[in-house]
């Protein structure tokens, strides 16, 4: 049974499920999902691992109120705006922050139930937003699938890209090399050798200019 449909029973002061779900978000941006387990939270919690349990059934209820947890950094009161789009933009570009500062959160946004008050508050916010703009039925769904879809891949990218590329001379020059190789074969890659920007190194600029299309393509869904 999934952890958001139980009540938390009252227990000894010394622990708490907020504590360990802190402690708990805390080792995931350590070492990841891979290094989450029962046994390094409780040397995190300085407490026995059996005493976890008495506040969370399994790992999987940990994963889950560490997810909720940092996606209630994503402030919904900052991100409204004057327009649907600059809503959306400022909505969208919080996610992307937040996912930076907690690596692990892509990897489990499409495998764990969103159903934990902070995930689904924004969720609620994305598609009220969106029908409020004058969506609904299958044209909702699909923009709002397309904009998770957007933002979750655009970040996954970025993380792994960043994890094997850190001194930025070195990939200076792999975008060159890179640019050069297509270029010598311009006769195979014609489209690319002209309007490929491999010397695009601002991930925040690319992750604007692919939401505007996005958003551009709901648009074209509202006008219709």
């Amino acid at each position: 049974m999934p952890v958001w449909f139980e009540e938390e029973r009252p227990r000894r002061p010394r622990l708490s499920r907020e504590r360990i779900t802190e402690a708990a978000v805390a080792l995931l941006d350590a070492e990841g999902v891979g290094g989450l387990s029962m046994r390094r939270l409780a040397a995190r919690l300085d407490c026995g691992t059996m005493s976890i349990y008495e506040y969370v059934a399994s790992k999987e209820d940990l994963l889950d109120l560490a997810l909720d947890a940092a996606l209630g950094e994503i402030d919904l009161a900052e991100a409204a705006g004057p327009t649907w789009r600059d809503t959306l933009t400022r909505l969208m570009s919080r996610s992307r922050q937040v996912m930076r500062r907690h690596p692990w959160i892509p990897a489990l946004l499409g495998t764990r139930p969103l159903l934990g008050p902070q995930a689904l508050a924004r969720s609620e916010r994305v598609y009220a937003v969106l029908n409020e703009a004058g969506l609904t039925g299958p044209q909702l769904l699909g923009a709002v699938g397309a904009l998770s879809s957007y933002v979750n891949g655009f970040v996954l990218t970025e993380l792994s890209w960043r994890s094997r590329h850190r001194d930025p001379a070195g990939e200076s020059d792999l975008r060159h090399r890179a640019a050069e190789h297509i270029a010598r074969h311009a006769d195979r890659y014609p489209v690319l050798t002209r309007h490929a920007r491999l010397d695009m190194d601002d991930f925040e600029e690319g992750f604007l200019l692919g939401l505007n299309v996005v958003l551009d393509g709901i648009e074209t869904q509202l006008n219709q």
